[in-house]
């Protein structure tokens, strides 16, 4: 909070207005880019990494609902999964809405809902609570990514907001990375209070949620026009920037003014093979997610703080994918295929996961994750090429209402899988075969309509 209030007094400084007079337009365009990245990316981050803790942070519990509430491997599978029905349900109506009332209040509300049913998961009583408390939760953090991502349309161009959108997905990896070992401790106060451990890590990691929405509320700002570091000349310079690149991509992709319906978006090819290689995505990403505590696991006496350390390896790879492979992606022919070679890592990781000892599988789960947010935010990024306005915001939500749906099926089958064969990674198997399809989908992309 101290960096963003920071930016106010930063942004009312006098600025060196000569310097600035040398600039070419791209130049200033690209001063303005790495300003508006130091203000509004360490509290989106910050958000984001609360949600996906919040929402993935069952993994470390799974084996301990078992013991303690009865919940088998299947129907453990199914509540993580039905997270995302009511998530998919609720995203394009989210979004639609955030389009009309402003980021910071909708933004804002998501926060304070997913916060207060995310401490409630410490009451869960058994299948049937589990499930209704998933939905419930889906339903609340639902629209929190995609308004994000439609909210960095409002502030950048596609060469900044790729990066923007590899920091803010870099927030899973730090969720993950630090999570999953304080997860493991908190699972160590098992008895204390009388409660169990995972009912304490459920409510020490949701109340947090609450003060970060009331950071949101005061300090991010709904457009460029209103942000206090931005001169009115600098805030419509951002804005004209960002509306005319839209209008060319939408123009070019033959998609009109950005008025039209979500009919415009299933219309289009191009859109939906980035629909499909996100899903298979998603599929192997949530079946990683929500499994990968157990099958660690399974390897030997390991305590909930060990398990925790070692989930979070491949989240570390992640991170340094995150970092390195977005910002390169400069050309569509780079962003294509830098999507479809790291859809091949996750299918080669997998494999390797599959089929080796504890110590090699590890390895392969590492594999796979540097490649984790390598695709996402270049498909994510996607849309804002052939899309504009209203039709832009229903299309980013659409992108990742049917990804996410992949975070239904990943978790249900594995826990069926699990079920059925007593393997803990039988089901990786079918995350093999639909990565390696959203490959071949992923070869047929034009990241830009003049690719």
């Amino acid at each position: 909070m101290s960096l963003i209030r920071a930016s106010r007094t930063s942004g009312a400084a006098p600025s060196n207005e000569t310097s600035r007079s040398n600039e070419t337009p791209r130049d200033a365009l690209g001063e303005l880019d790495r300003r508006n990245l130091r203000r509004l990316m360490p509290l989106l981050l910050a958000a984001y990494i609360m949600s996906f803790l919040d929402r993935t942070n069952i993994g470390l519990a799974k084996e301990r609902l078992e013991v303690d509430l009865g919940i088998s491997a299947a129907a453990y599978g199914l509540g993580a999964g039905l997270f995302f029905l009511t998530y998919a349900i609720s995203e394009v109506p989210s979004n639609l809405i955030m389009y009309r009332v402003g980021a910071r209040w909708w933004i804002t509300r998501i926060m304070l809902t997913w916060g207060v049913i995310s401490a409630c998961m410490a009451f869960v009583q058994g299948e049937k609570s589990f499930y209704a408390m998933r939905l419930l939760l889906g339903a609340a953090e639902a629209g929190l990514l995609p308004g994000i991502l439609l909210y960095l349309t409002y502030w950048f161009r596609s060469e900044t907001r790729g990066r923007a959108i590899g920091l803010l997905l870099l927030g899973a990896s730090i969720a993950s990375v630090v999570g999953n070992p304080l997860g493991g401790l908190l699972m160590e106060m098992d008895g204390i209070g009388g409660w169990h451990g995972w009912q304490w890590m459920f409510v020490i990691e949701g109340v947090p949620c609450l003060f970060l929405a009331v950071a949101v509320f005061r300090f991010l700002p709904d457009s460029p026009a209103k942000a206090p570091w931005l001169t009115p000349e600098e805030a419509q310079q951002v804005q004209d920037a960002v509306t005319r690149e839209q209008a060319e991509g939408a123009e070019e992709a033959g998609n009109g003014s950005g008025s039209g319906s979500l009919l415009t978006v299933l219309r289009d090819k191009q859109m939906l093979l980035a629909i499909f290689a996100n899903w298979t995505h998603q599929v192997a990403l949530y079946s990683v997610v929500y499994f990968l505590p157990g099958i660690i696991g399974g390897w030997g006496d390991l305590s909930p703080f060990t398990i925790g350390l070692l989930t979070g390896l491949p989240w570390l790879t992640a991170a340094v994918g995150a970092v390195l492979v977005p910002p390169r992606a400069t050309t569509p022919r780079r962003s294509r295929n830098f999507v479809v070679v790291g859809l091949l890592m996750m299918f080669t990781g997998l494999v390797v996961a599959a089929v080796a000892g504890p110590v090699i599988a590890l390895l392969g789960f590492c594999f796979t994750g540097l490649a984790f947010f390598v695709v996402q935010p270049l498909l994510f990024n996607f849309p804002a090429t052939r899309l504009s306005g209203k039709t832009l915001a229903g299309g980013i939500a659409l992108l990742n209402t049917i990804g996410i749906t992949g975070g239904f099926v990943g978790p249900y089958i594995m826990g069926y899988a699990e079920d059925a064969t007593g393997n803990h990674l039988s089901g990786l198997w079918v995350s093999v075969v639909l990565l390696a399809l959203g490959a071949v989908a992923a070869t047929r992309l034009r990241f830009s309509p003049k690719s």
